[in-house]
């Protein structure tokens, strides 16, 4: 339905109520217009972060506002990142530090992927898994090798075949491709593991390295923060 209403670019019944008279049509039709561009198939029909930052920075109007009290959210998040307390993942992203990032990644392996949905046919099984398997291998080995052009590749076809989703294969293509300096690339993949698990601190940090490689401070402070929100939450939730 929402994706019918963007495709229709009819924004008026996609707006929040609370939110109704704050823009004008022409406002409305032109998020209307990027929501429908970020739905391409093709990642290359996508728009990039920087034509994305560019397009809606005209529309914010408070521009001196938190995200965290816009949204209601608890003060607490509008702390500094230097008064957190950082884990060393968190450590390493705020200083973008892709060396002892990847050490970590590397040595966490898949242990966050569980519990990730992966429902197979019988037919995926016998006709896929094996090529999705064999990519996973050539990526796993080529990352802890540091051939990250290699990494990529793989990752790339074990995503491309899709038998199977995991955020830490994204987590690792995007240090692949901050090692390789494409940083557009690898926002959108930190952005890719955080729709398929949403709470996962290491996506938020990752995000963090890629919006500083980018030379968006406030955004990679934000992303941190959020970070350290969500390892916070899952830590006293044990």
């Amino acid at each position: 339905m929402a994706l019918d209403l963007i495709r229709d670019r009819n924004f008026s019944m996609l707006t929040d109520s609370c939110l109704e008279g704050q823009f004008s049509n022409e406002e409305g039709t032109e998020l209307v217009r990027l929501a429908s561009r970020c739905l391409h198939y093709e990642p290359r029909e996508r728009p990039n972060v920087r034509s994305m930052v560019q397009a809606l920075a005209p529309l914010q109007k408070d521009v001196e506002t938190p995200s965290y009290e816009l949204m209601d959210m608890p003060q607490a998040g509008a702390s500094s990142v230097q008064s957190l307390p950082l884990s060393p993942l968190a450590d390493a992203c705020s200083r973008k530090d892709l060396t002892a990032i990847h050490e970590i990644l590397e040595k966490t392996g898949y242990k966050d992927d569980e519990g990730t949905a992966n429902e197979l046919s019988f037919q995926m099984w016998t006709n896929q898994m094996q090529d999705t398997l064999t990519s996973k291998k050539k990526g796993d080995s080529a990352f802890r090798q540091k051939d990250f052009t290699t990494a990529i590749d793989c990752y790339s076809q074990f995503i491309e075949v899709g038998t199977m989703v995991s955020p830490t294969i994204y987590a690792r293509r995007c240090l692949s491709y901050l090692m390789n300096g494409m940083a557009e690339q690898a926002l959108s993949d930190a952005m890719q593991a955080l729709v398929i698990s949403p709470t996962w601190p290491t996506a938020f940090y990752l995000q963090a390295a890629a919006l500083l490689s980018l030379d968006m401070e406030n955004e990679a402070q934000d992303a941190l923060k959020d970070g350290c929100a969500q390892e916070t939450s899952s830590s006293s939730g044990r």
